[in-house]
């Protein structure tokens, strides 16, 4: 058995075809293909097919998509925050009279109009670093805030990008109205993965880039296998990725053929389980005092959870007890297969389907076994490469090189 018996949560969307809609469109989806994979370092991260582990959680086959490589910045969420402020500065220049691409942003073409915008957003340390990384790129200034256990490492990775890091009292959804009060105040501009009433148009570029991660798996899959997937795993936060994944595979296989898709979150920041439950937004309150930093989201993203309502098959909750083995049983290969450098945040997928392949009720309801084909979204390398350090045992540098 890969993880002992730990408690959690399965909720099995009844909603699905029934409630929420489609939020993301092909238009949206064209744009950030043309405009990302043209940017110099873009390759696509792998897809590492996993034989031993996947003989180990009972499954035919495990697809691990691995981002810790993307841009350089360790994770997934270089795809959007960068890619929504080079928008943002194009519209605005745009609204200027001035047509402008990213290459002549990249180029400082236009520096004496973009230094004078300030970009700003709330993170837990990925979405906060793409942001400061597109702006320092495209000639902007950022201001991104972080909330009080939002570890130093996170914050100074934020702070290389030449952003002003400014730390809050209080949780990411806490953080988030911080950010939103203060750039109303001072005329900045909110570049968020998550969306809200009356801000929803930044966001969709943000999930519209994530896309190009999930086109990609698709495509890498297709090329080693030849029965497509029969599960995605995602991880949850507020819900933008797995929103992202979720329109992906259904204009790949349709929304009647795509694979089985299940959203994994804390069990402390169950927002979109919660939410799903009651077939409306519901927020967690408290601390959310999670291990897996990323996902410590109390309030879902309005266009994620419509999406997700119509498409997702299920929501899974899972303890932070069971992230540090799953971290380390990447880090050391199971069976052979290579070593992976996989985060907090990222391992949930992992979690979400052995704890699920553990349990006779949610394998039957998953319809979980020895012929499913499962593909794991995992979204983070080290990001904090102290706190990976002290859970694998060496530094993430050891375990690529073993």
């Amino acid at each position: 058995m890969l993880l002992p018996r730990l408690p959690f949560r399965l909720h099995l969307n009844a909603a699905r075809d029934q409630a929420g809609e489609p939020r993301l469109d092909l238009v949206g989806r064209a744009a950030a293909l043309a405009e990302i994979t043209t940017w110099p370092g873009y390759a696509p991260t792998p897809l590492a097919f996993l034989p031993g582990l996947a003989a180990s959680a009972g499954v035919a086959a495990i697809g691990f998509k691995d981002e810790s490589g993307r841009f350089g910045l360790g994770s997934f969420k270089a795809l959007g925050g960068a890619y929504a402020v080079a928008r943002h500065l194009i519209r605005t220049l745009a609204g200027q009279g001035i047509a402008a691409t990213s290459d002549d942003l990249a180029a400082g073409r236009f520096a004496d109009r973009t230094q004078s915008i300030t970009v700003t957003c709330a993170t837990d340390g990925n979405h906060g670093r793409s942001v400061a990384w597109g702006a320092q790129r495209f000639g902007a200034r950022a201001v991104i805030y972080i909330h009080e256990t939002v570890s130093e490492g996170r914050a100074a990775a934020i702070a290389r990008y030449g952003a002003e890091v400014r730390r809050v009292p209080g949780t990411y959804d806490d953080a988030v109205r911080r950010a939103a009060e203060d750039a109303a105040r001072d005329g900045w501009t909110v570049v968020s993965d998550t969306s809200y009433p009356g801000y929803t148009e930044i966001p969709r570029d943000v999930m519209d880039g994530y896309r190009i991660m999930a086109e990609e798996a698709i495509t890498q899959w297709r090329a080693a296998l030849d029965g497509p997937p029969t599960h995605a795993f995602v991880p949850g936060g507020v819900g933008g990725v797995a929103a992202a994944v979720a329109a992906e595979l259904a204009l790949a296989y349709g929304q009647r053929a795509m694979p089985r898709l299940v959203v994994v979150e804390p069990d402390r920041a169950d927002c979109l389980l919660r939410s799903a439950e009651a077939g409306h937004p519901v927020a967690v309150p408290g601390e959310l005092d999670t291990m897996m930093a990323g996902l410590a989201c109390g309030e879902v993203s309005i266009l994620a959870f419509d999406e997700l309502l119509w498409r997702a098959h299920g929501f899974m909750a899972i303890p932070d007890a069971s992230v540090p083995p799953c971290m380390r049983m990447l880090a050391d290969g199971v069976g052979g297969d290579r070593p992976i450098v996989a985060g907090e945040s990222a391992v949930a997928v992992l979690a979400g389907l052995v704890l699920a392949r553990n349990d006779d009720a949610a394998t039957a309801a998953l319809d979980l076994g020895p012929e499913s084909r499962v593909l794991l979204f995992g979204t983070e390398g080290a990001t904090d490469p102290d706190l990976y350090r002290s859970i694998v045992g060496r530094p993430a540098e050891q375990v690529v090189s073993s």
